[in-house]
């Protein structure tokens, strides 16, 4: 193109559809493996930062991962109340237990993950991201499958954080956004308990698909409430689906404020009490879809993104 400079050997080509690719330029390429489960690359892109890639999908880099993280754990913390026993579902890189531990009434964090390569690796490469979560005393990291540690245990936790790759069909995370899936985290909750999943972009063609998983949290918790946020790397806005009793009030920006503060949750960069009322804030097509569907995901019908993706050389 007349008057573009591309300063990238290496690129990321993601399919976000049959028709469309998101392209990352990756100036180096720090860690590359075929694990037992799946691709993994950890790259230094020239715009964003160092960054995950699973099976070819961007999974978060330094560059904005707050904007991911932040209201994926917070929210859900906040409509708990006062936290103490938080478990992650996925999550290799150690951010959303980073986001977790912030919260002085968290007494144990525990991450289950299904590719101990994959954490090694990020603990190697992306200490930006853990910032030292992996060492600290109230968190537990079990190298195993969610499922399988679902089954050994209920009523423990009063958030469970569904921070899962995206569920393709080659890789080890699609039968975990399933109604069988979520009726296991219910029987893992408290009473009073709180479930956030993290469900994929929102962008108006993939708007059945959330609509479609928001509908299976529902049949499970009896209400969900979706929230999104813009993560820029991903190319489109990002969603989130909470799963509790009816109904699900979000606090107002006081509120949620002076419980950050009494909770002593600093160091924040995106998520306040404004920041809550945004993300919840959705448009009206969303809404609308949201409230109009009735199919659930099931083992037997599983949702599955498009794509497997690569890394290349530019020619």
């Amino acid at each position: 193109m007349a008057g573009a400079e591309l300063r990238a050997d290496v690129w990321i080509n993601e399919y976000l559809s049959p028709w469309d690719i998101y392209s990352h330029g990756v100036t180096r390429i720090l860690a590359a493996a075929r694990t037992q489960y799946q691709d993994m690359q950890i790259v230094e892109s020239g715009l964003y930062g160092k960054g995950l890639v699973l099976d070819g999908k961007w999974q978060s880099c330094t560059g904005d991962e707050f904007m991911y993280h932040e209201p994926l754990v917070h929210a859900a913390c906040v409509l708990h109340g006062a936290p103490e026993s938080v478990l992650v579902l996925g999550g290799g890189e150690g951010a959303t237990v980073r986001e977790a531990l912030r919260w002085s009434s968290v007494k144990r964090v525990v991450m289950v993950d299904i590719d101990g390569e994959v954490v090694e690796a990020c603990k190697k490469h992306l200490p930006e991201m853990h910032q030292g979560a992996f060492d600290d005393p109230r968190t537990e990291l079990v190298i195993g499958d969610a499922l399988g540690y679902l089954d050994d245990t209920a009523g423990e936790w009063d958030v469970v954080i569904s921070d899962l790759s995206d569920p393709i069909e080659e890789g080890p995370s699609f039968a975990l956004f399933t109604k069988e899936y979520f009726e296991k985290v219910k029987r893992a909750l408290k009473p009073g308990g709180v479930f956030v999943v993290q469900s994929g972009p929102v962008s108006p063609p993939e708007i059945e698909a959330h609509a479609r998983l928001a509908s299976t949290v529902r049949s499970v918790f009896g209400a969900s409430r979706s929230y999104a946020s813009y993560a820029p790397s991903y190319g489109a806005p990002w969603s989130f689906i909470i799963g509790g009793p009816d109904p699900i009030d979000v606090p107002g920006v006081a509120a949620v404020d002076r419980l950050l503060k009494e909770q002593g949750v600093t160091g924040l960069r995106m998520f306040d009490g404004e920041a809550m009322q945004g993300v919840f804030s959705l448009p009206k097509h969303l809404r609308e879809a949201i409230a109009n569907e009735t199919t659930v995901y099931t083992m037997a019908s599983p949702r599955k993104f498009f794509g497997k993706n690569e890394v290349g050389a530019a020619n």
